[in-house]
């Protein structure tokens, strides 16, 4: 009986997910949270690719060749890059918050781009210096951030990333907490 009942909780998840094109990539978008507008999020997302490909557009061919897709769903962080499916992961509430402009997201993307771009060139993505590749990246958003209108708020948030100390740029995250906390969230938002 359990094994049916996590078949079709998996089966039901699965016929929920929404894959699109936006914008020549492949998106799959895995909303769990019924007050966010998926509409609104794959806008954002496209709005997002315009900027990069419209102010930096040699970073936008690049990362339709290093990522397979994109991947937007609940996430402790705003994005990743996974390494096995080379898909680009937006965090869904990151995506559509108030607060985030778009210039952000774009940032946002083009930073785990900027990962993907190193693995394409043989970089491993686990390299000791973390640190090093992670201000590699800081240092492309604030190229987009310089470019883009409205991009103030990227750049300052990559300076000062780069005035960090290397364990402070590429910290250890604690995935158990963060995923908790993510989860109090949700429980939050679905009780107001």
């Amino acid at each position: 009986m359990q094994s049916i009942r996590h078949w079709l909780r998996a089966r039901l998840r699965h016929a929920l997910v929404v894959r699109r094109r936006v914008r020549g990539v492949d998106v799959m978008l895995d909303n769990t949270r019924p007050d966010i507008d998926s509409r609104q999020v794959l806008e954002r997302l496209a709005a997002a690719l315009d900027l990069i490909d419209r102010y930096t557009p040699h970073y936008g061919r690049h990362l339709r060749r290093d990522f397979s897709g994109f991947l937007v769903q609940r996430y402790p962080c705003r994005g990743a890059y996974f390494l096995e499916t080379r898909q680009c992961l937006v965090e869904l509430t990151f995506c559509v918050h108030p607060t985030i402009g778009v210039p952000e997201i774009a940032a946002t993307i083009l930073h785990e781009a900027m990962h993907a771009r190193l693995h394409a060139l043989g970089f491993p993505v686990e390299m000791q210096d973390r640190a090093r590749q992670e201000r590699f990246c800081r240092r492309a958003e604030i190229e987009f951030g310089r470019l883009v209108p409205g991009g103030e708020p990227v750049v300052a948030r990559a300076l000062q990333t780069l005035q960090l100390e290397d364990a402070e740029v590429a910290p250890e995250i604690d995935w158990r907490i963060a995923q908790q906390r993510m989860d109090q969230a949700d429980r939050d938002a679905s009780a107001s």
